[in-house]
């Protein structure tokens, strides 16, 4: 091969090379988030994973630091309300923790919609006085579960019957 066909390789290259974006090189030598590379929120925010930082996964060290930007805008009331519900999580049994798992993917796998109506009758629902709330519930618990199946398929909520599996994706 000649001088001038050996430099129109090196230059098609270059330029092939060029056109990546720099993001992708990056992501693909898997690499991760170097610890130094946080801003002083973010290590405050994640201190308890500094001594397995480098072991965490890419993914897994973009996560925790999506989720400590996050908590850097969170109002002080917001942050002791996360920091109760995570100590209630704690407590739950692994059985509970399953089955809270299983039941917000089938709530994810619901039509958008669905999602909405749902969250709408939540904030109706949490609206309500608490001796109220707690009656529905009790009328709720009380129904036989044919009743309850009925119930749920005219909301649209088929999805949640114990007997569905969830859907594989």
């Amino acid at each position: 091969m000649s001088k001038q066909g050996i430099l129109r390789l090196l230059v098609l290259f270059v330029f092939t090379v060029s056109m990546i974006p720099w993001s992708v090189l990056a992501e693909s030598g898997s690499s991760g988030i170097p610890w130094g590379q946080l801003t002083p929120t973010e290590r405050r925010v994640l201190h308890p994973f500094q001594d397995s930082w480098d072991q965490l996964s890419p993914a897994k060290q973009r996560r925790l630091q999506k989720g400590a930007k996050r908590w850097a805008t969170l109002s002080p009331k917001q942050r002791q309300r996360a920091r109760e519900r995570f100590q209630r999580w704690k407590q739950l049994s692994p059985e509970q923790k399953n089955r809270i798992r299983r039941r917000f993917e089938r709530f994810r796998q619901l039509p958008p919609e669905v999602r909405q109506a749902l969250r709408q009758k939540r904030k109706w629902f949490k609206s309500l006085p608490p001796e109220r709330r707690h009656e529905l519930r009790k009328k709720w618990r009380n129904l036989p579960p044919e009743k309850r199946r009925h119930f749920r398929r005219g909301l649209g909520l088929h999805h949640f019957s114990k007997k569905r599996p969830l859907p594989q994706r």
